[in-house]
């Protein structure tokens, strides 16, 4: 007898099929599910935070917006105090959105396209701002405090260089921290950033860029005052007082010359001569460029009137210094020039001060006396620059002995500052390297402003009328796309004297009979580039005008303007745009400061 085997019941039925593909299934599907819950709750989170980071960065705008609305600078008591009572508040708000932000999903989320630029943008604005409010703040708070009120001041009216020292570091610090904070939000990648984000970033990376640099020149000003003011030992210097009735590209011709001497912040006054009484030089005291020769001939190198004709300070220092000693003068440690607005605002400072003749020296009055009437009062120049030279010693007198309101000269040396009508050369290398790199320091041609464009204007009448001269330079056609962006810098001119400027008496005219006829003005303006950068035809009104030259590295552009009195004129130039920035230095005159700058909005 035989088994038999029953095939059927061998093979697998339908339901009998083997688990572990439906189990894989199963483990991919969960997988799936998990991983998309994962991305919901880590888009949950991200909004969460992303939430708070945005309320708190309002908070943070709000706090700030206390601050700006003192007039918009830290530059007295009250701002001072603005700043001072909002800080706890910004210091609140900026901590929180870093926290928010300060966050591993939020970390990873950023290698995310698109959505990753926009969260790197926040943190980095978050961090930044969080930076600024706890470690740079604070310390503009205290640095502020010593230079409102007495601060300054010591108790025998000389500057207080101690307290200069004391906060020379934290400034210090706090220059770092902004600096710092504003790279990390320049070099955020703003090209897909949604456009109400790109807004914000580009007003964080404006305002940081304000206050890094304004901490930035803190910094040097509290590391540079007490060496500069005597604190390591007795210190000689020339003050060159300009004088803007005759236009030079500094701000004025040189009218007096003083030599100071400051001592542990005690500043007194050696002696004072006008410019005119410096001996001329037969030869220029230093040898001069062909651009030098071309604008201002070898007068600049020969008379102490004409050293201010150079854009670079640290040529008109060396100019100075060398005519001076060539006159007896003995070596000094720095040359420091300002302008009679410089004069007037700290005129407001002190009150009226006894003139000479013993009439008092007013700010409402001083330019047109200093610049106009005394010129049609007295028989001859000579007269008219020893009462320039005998107010720039009563001024300066004042000042070193501690008169007026220590706020008000502190807020008039800054807005002098800021329009660049004070110059400084020192004669110590490693003080003049911060010199150089600073605005103040006004090296055109040799210091850290290669990018710079220069317009500058010289009174080429030998005249005293440019109290009457109105200029005005403005940027306009600001094109900042494309490889060569450009912009064009436009050059006002006005000249608008009494209706008997022609019965004036010859010197103050600056008589020319074969060029110019009776009270008319000619005035040299030229214009310089950027190094290694094209500078275009120089156009006035409907023609083109000027002389190309070559200096350092700059295209350079020059032309005379004879205007009768009543007349106006319009000069144009096409410049680069540099990193999105025009940054123009010109002559600081009467109505208009020595600095123009303009930005490209968009630019990132």
């Amino acid at each position: 007898m035989s088994a038999q085997v029953d095939d059927a019941s061998a093979a697998p039925t339908p339901d009998a099929r083997p688990a572990r593909p439906r189990r894989r299934a199963r483990r991919v599907l969960l997988g799936v599910l998990a991983l998309l819950l994962l991305v919901v709750a880590a888009l949950a989170w991200l909004a969460y935070r992303g939430a708070g980071a945005v309320d708190a960065l309002r908070d943070a705008q709000d706090a700030l917006a206390d601050v700006t609305a003192q007039d918009g600078a830290l530059d007295g008591s009250e701002s001072l105090a603005a700043l001072e009572a909002s800080l706890p508040a910004l210091q609140d708000a900026t901590a929180r959105a870093e926290e928010r932000t300060d966050d591993p999903v939020w970390r990873a989320a950023e290698h995310v396209p698109w959505l990753g630029d926009q969260l790197t943008a926040v943190r980095a604005v978050s961090l930044s701002l969080d930076e600024v409010a706890a470690r740079a703040l604070p310390a503009t708070v205290q640095a502020g405090a010593l230079l409102t009120g007495d601060g300054l001041r010591a108790d025998d009216g000389r500057i207080d260089l101690a307290a200069v020292q004391d906060v020379a570091a934290p400034v210090a610090d706090a220059a770092g921290v902004a600096r710092t904070a504003h790279e990390r939000v320049a070099r955020l990648d703003r090209t897909d950033l949604v456009g109400l984000l790109d807004d914000a970033v580009g007003d964080v990376d404006d305002a940081l860029t304000e206050l890094a640099a304004t901490l930035d020149g803190a910094s040097d000003v509290t590391r540079l005052l007490p060496p500069l003011l005597g604190a390591d030992g007795p210190r000689t210097y020339l003050v060159l007082a300009l004088n803007s009735a005759e236009l030079r590209t500094s701000g004025g011709i040189v009218g007096a010359v003083l030599e100071l001497r400051v001592d542990d912040g005690r500043v007194s006054l050696v002696r004072q001569v006008a410019a005119r009484d410096v001996a001329v030089a037969d030869e220029p005291v230093l040898a001069l460029s062909d651009a030098e020769l071309a604008i201002l001939g070898t007068p600049l190198g020969r008379y102490m009137q004409n050293a201010s004709g150079s854009p670079d300070f640290p040529r008109t220092a060396a100019i100075a210094t060398a005519l001076w000693e060539a006159d007896g003068g003995d070596p000094v440690d720095g040359v420091i020039a300002t302008d009679p607005v410089t004069v007037r605002l700290v005129l407001r400072a002190t009150g009226p001060l006894p003139g000479p003749g013993g009439k008092a020296i007013r700010g409402s009055t001083f330019l047109q006396k200093a610049l106009r009437d005394v010129y049609l009062e007295v028989d001859d120049d000579a007269q008219a620059d020893a009462y320039f030279a005998a107010v720039a010693a009563t001024v300066l007198g004042a000042v070193g002995s501690g008169t007026g309101d220590a706020e008000e000269l502190v807020r008039a040396a800054a807005r002098s500052v800021d329009e660049r009508r004070v110059r400084i050369w020192s004669a110590h290398p490693d003080e003049q390297a911060v010199l150089a790199r600073s605005t103040i320091g006004g090296a055109f041609l040799s210091g850290g402003a290669p990018q710079a464009v220069g317009v500058f204007l010289d009174d080429a009448t030998t005249a005293k009328l440019d109290y009457d001269l109105t200029s005005e330079v403005t940027v306009e056609e600001l094109e900042c796309s494309g490889p060569s962006p450009t912009a064009t810098v436009r050059i006002d001119l006005a000249y608008d004297p009494p209706a008997d400027v022609a019965t004036w008496r010859d010197s103050v005219l600056g008589i020319r009979p074969h060029l110019l006829p009776r009270g008319w003005l000619d005035t040299r303006v030229t214009v310089y580039g950027p190094v290694g950068g094209q500078v275009g035809a120089l156009a006035q009104d409907e023609g083109f005008v000027g002389v190309p030259l070559q200096e350092q590295g700059r295209e350079v552009r020059t032309t005379a303007v004879v205007l009768a009195p009543g007349q106006e004129t319009t000069l144009r130039v096409t410049v680069p745009v540099v990193d999105g920035v025009v940054d123009v230095w010109t002559t600081p005159t009467l109505g208009a400061p020595g600095a123009v700058l303009a930005r490209c909005v968009a630019h990132s």
